[in-house]
């Protein structure tokens, strides 16, 4: 089961964070440091797996911005490479050759893309065109209802 996602930048600035258990925010400011210090330090020829307290760390790059995965011990890693390598594609069909400011400012988007992949530290859908067919229909639905407030001024019930 995944128990956080990070997706941070070379200079590890924070772009997009996700955690599927409660914890105090401490521990979570002390988490993501510890990890992107740990991750930020290893040559790009290195696993991608690492070991973290009682968690497995499973991580990639894309261009500009880290991928990072806190799972179980008794998890598959290769399993959750081919997770975020799902995520990254679906994020680059969705934004058309994504890019680290599309997370940037369009993050309610990338986490929707996320959460339609991911529910509650499990994998929910693995199929590329159901994902990005929910993404659509909850686009056009957001469309529809700004065009309703647009004509009546007023949000609708």
């Amino acid at each position: 089961m995944i128990q956080y996602i990070f997706l941070f930048s070379r200079h590890g600035k924070c772009r997009l964070q996700h955690w599927y258990h409660a914890l105090p925010s401490k521990d979570k400011k002390r988490i993501y440091r510890d990890l992107v210090a740990m991750i930020l330090a290893r040559k790009s020829r290195m696993c991608h797996f690492l070991e973290y307290k009682d968690t497995k760390i499973v991580y990639k790059r894309y261009a500009s911005l880290y991928f990072c995965f806190g799972i179980d011990n008794e998890d598959n890693e290769l399993i959750v490479l081919e997770i975020i390598h799902r995520y990254v594609d679906l994020l680059d069909k969705y934004f058309r050759n994504v890019c680290e400011l599309d997370v940037i400012f369009q993050y309610e988007k990338a986490y929707y893309i996320l959460d339609e992949l991911v529910l509650g530290g499990d994998i929910q859908e693995t199929s590329k065109k159901t994902v990005l067919r929910a993404i659509a229909a909850q686009d056009t639905e957001e469309e529809e209802d700004l065009q309703g407030k647009s004509k009546s001024g007023t949000p609708r019930p």
